[in-house]
């Protein structure tokens, strides 16, 4: 997951030679029903995981049993499906730094959230905790974290390169362990973008939480589907932009 790699540190203007630990970063090809469907930039882990939670989130699989065979190979991983491949991504390179496959989303075609799920903000702060004890993250500080959880506690934490490729990882994990995505809640240690909604929509997640920012087309897509996003959640604070009937204990005390 890192290599290390000579580099020249400065230190209260003083120079010397020093090394560092820096996170790998490689391309993964993927192909469906041998054709070449896209190239991710990714770190090389739970790449099995990765897959399929790409391939559902774009709606190439509605599950994995619509997947026959998935070969793993160091750079690429040949995928055979039981129904035809129908294309929506062709041979699109998704960069380490963000993801997806449009720059614009229509709201009317995404799935809306229904789930009754209310978290503790104990949970929530909790699950933080969880997702940001990262070994790699403290060596490299190169590495996006995700955790999924449900009330009873951590499902699944995936660390990338890329946040939304972590994203990914953890909804393939509950995919392939037959998790019940509408009583769960994402964790991020990254910015809660539109595409991070997208995902989560079309996987069920009813709450996102980031220790970061979010953008202002996430909050308008999340208002509108009903997807509880939580950021900045820090320390003893945070901020709940909608849906807070999701995190209980939240209504607001009058002005007295």
């Amino acid at each position: 997951m890192y290599r290390v790699v000579r580099c020249t540190r400065e230190k209260s203007g003083i120079f010397t030679e020093s090394e560092h630990e820096v996170v790998l970063e490689v391309p993964l090809t993927i192909s469906v029903n041998g054709r070449h469907a896209l190239t991710v930039m990714t770190s090389p882990v739970m790449v099995r995981e990765l897959v399929i939670g790409i391939l559902y989130t774009e709606r190439i699989i509605h599950g994995p049993d619509e997947i026959e065979s998935i070969q793993v190979e160091p750079d690429r991983v040949s995928v055979l499906t039981k129904n035809p491949f129908k294309i929506l991504i062709s041979k699109k390179t998704v960069l380490s730094g963000c993801g997806g496959s449009s720059s614009f989303l229509d709201v009317a075609k995404l799935p809306e959230i229904t789930s009754d799920l209310v978290v503790d903000v104990a949970d929530i702060r909790t699950g933080m905790k969880q997702t940001l004890q990262s070994d790699l993250h403290a060596k490299t500080g190169g590495v996006h974290i995700v955790g999924l959880f449900s009330p009873g506690g951590v499902v699944c934490i995936a660390e990338d390169i890329g946040r939304h490729n972590a994203l990914d990882r953890v909804i393939g994990y509950g995919l392939l362990n037959n998790i019940s995505f509408s009583n769960t809640f994402a964790v991020s240690s990254g910015r809660v973008s539109s595409e991070m909604i997208r995902k989560c929509l079309i996987a069920g997640i009813p709450v996102i939480v980031s220790r970061s920012a979010t953008t202002s087309l996430a909050v308008e897509i999340a208002g509108k589907t009903g997807l509880t996003i939580i950021g900045f959640a820090r320390s003893d604070q945070m901020n709940i932009y909608t849906h807070p009937e999701r995190v209980r204990g939240s209504a607001v005390q009058p002005d007295t």
